[in-house]
């Protein structure tokens, strides 16, 4: 069993992590920049380290400095969390090479399924139905375009190390291709240090649904459930749900047996979430897998009971599954927001520095995970995220009451943030009568929605 474990991450996740590993009895180490001297995860790890400066790509990129503070503080284990080095295989090789456990999948598998393009190719052998999509990656326009033009417009440029909506763009003609094209390959180039691009037809107006699954080492692969990730503004989820209400037994059955088969086929280790498109015919199609925890991953425990990141520790301890698939049983409906720290009225500007007061909600059936305080100074460097809060309900009716009501108790002052954001989500007609799809947020606001600020 691991004894010690370092997160390569900070924030909420960072936290999350430590919560659970206090739990099994293992020892935490906390990594931090300059700017995060004063963040909470560094106060409740057992040690703390500093590992760079404010820049990521000094501190919480910069993989030799992280692997250092494994080795220096004695660290047995290291867990990614996700984005930053999540889905990096060079960090992945590393640990394996100073013998040091990665609470994650094999370097193998992040490598076939963290490649946008290649996991294509492999859903496609392993029988899984894909959007119709170019068979490579590339970097140039011109090479790009000729598959544009062979697909049909509209397409979806996606960058190979995409995540976060960041190297998206949907491009509706011809004409306007290179542009965006170029775009979105100079934005995955600074975010992910990639410019490697792959095309795909674009499906207007889906559903995008995720399915979690986890495997061990022992050939076991599990599926919890699947969550509704439409509600997305410029391809960042903004809200997500569990389950997917519009879902028929049939078609759930169907995709978490495509899910399961995706995993199997590689033989995947650890937790990770299968990606589909649904049309409004009940069509669904595999776009890509996530090789890592999830942000939304705390609704899926929410419904199921599971938690995953123990899962994740004891599976890479060499541990089976703690159960199997007919186990595993669906209980009520759970919705994540998330707080960003940002002003929806001014364009979603970002919005740091120094945190006032701060309360969170609580009472039956709302949990959160944040890392913020009164006091705390929100830096600029990082992701405007600064914490989720998931209701559950007994049904989608009750956890948008009760979402409603966690919103209006939660204040973050001193700061813009999205709160209010939520509230009127949760008092918006077509989000109640579940009418949603990928570009619901984006019609909303276009229409004037949040125009005024009330």
């Amino acid at each position: 069993m691991i004894q010690k474990l370092l997160i390569a991450n900070r924030g909420e996740i960072a936290l999350r992590i430590i919560r659970s590993c206090k739990e099994m009895g293992i020892e935490t180490v906390a990594i931090y920049s300059e700017a995060d001297e004063d963040s909470l995860h560094v106060h409740l790890a057992d040690e703390a380290i500093k590992i760079g400066p404010a820049s990521s790509q000094k501190s919480y990129l910069n993989i030799q400095n992280i692997i250092s503070a494994a080795l220096v503080t004695s660290a047995d284990a290291i867990h990614p969390g996700y984005g930053f080095l999540s889905e990096n295989i060079e960090f992945a090789a590393l640990c394996e090479e100073h013998n040091i456990i990665y609470v994650g999948p094999q370097k193998e598998h992040i490598a076939k399924m963290g490649d946008k393009s290649e996991a294509r190719i492999t859903a496609i052998k392993a029988g899984v139905p894909v959007v119709p999509g170019s068979k490579e990656a590339t970097n140039q326009a011109d090479k790009a375009q000729t598959m544009a033009d062979d697909i049909g417009y509209p397409v979806m440029v996606k960058a190979v190390s995409g995540g976060g909506g960041r190297g998206m763009r949907v491009v509706n003609s011809a004409d306007e291709f290179k542009d965006l094209f170029n775009t979105a390959k100079s934005e995955s180039q600074s975010a992910f240090n990639d410019d490697r691009m792959y095309i795909e037809k674009f499906v207007r107006n889906p559903r995008h649904i995720e399915f979690q699954i986890i495997g061990d080492k022992h050939g076991n692969v599990v599926h919890l459930g699947e969550r509704d990730c439409s509600l997305q503004r410029r391809n960042q989820k903004v809200i997500e749900e569990a389950p997917c209400s519009i879902l028929t037994e049939e078609l759930r059955t169907q995709m978490g047996q495509s899910a399961v088969k995706a995993a199997q086929f590689i033989g995947y280790e650890s937790a990770g979430t299968i990606e589909f498109l649904l049309d409004d015919s009940g069509n669904y199609y595999f776009i890509e897998m996530n090789t890592r925890i999830q942000v939304e991953h705390p609704v899926t425990e929410a419904i199921t009971g599971v938690d995953l990141i123990k899962e994740m520790i004891q599976i890479a301890s060499g541990q089976p599954l703690s159960f199997k698939q007919e186990d595993i049983e669906f209980n009520g409906h759970a919705i994540e927001c998330r707080i960003n720290a940002e002003n929806p009225y001014k364009n979603f500007r970002p919005s740091p520095g120094k945190i006032e007061n701060c309360h969170f909600p609580g009472g039956y059936g709302i949990r959160v995970d944040s890392h913020i305080y009164s006091g705390y100074n929100i830096p600029s460097h990082y992701d405007s995220m600064i914490g989720k809060v998931i209701v559950w309900g007994a049904n989608r009716n009750e956890a948008i009451q009760r979402m409603n009501r966690a919103m209006n108790e939660l204040i973050i002052a001193g700061i813009d943030s999205n709160v209010d954001f939520h509230i009127k989500m949760s008092e918006q007609s077509q989000f109640i009568d579940n009418q949603l799809h990928t570009g619901f947020i984006n019609e909303l606001i276009e229409s004037g929605w949040l125009d005024k600020e009330e």
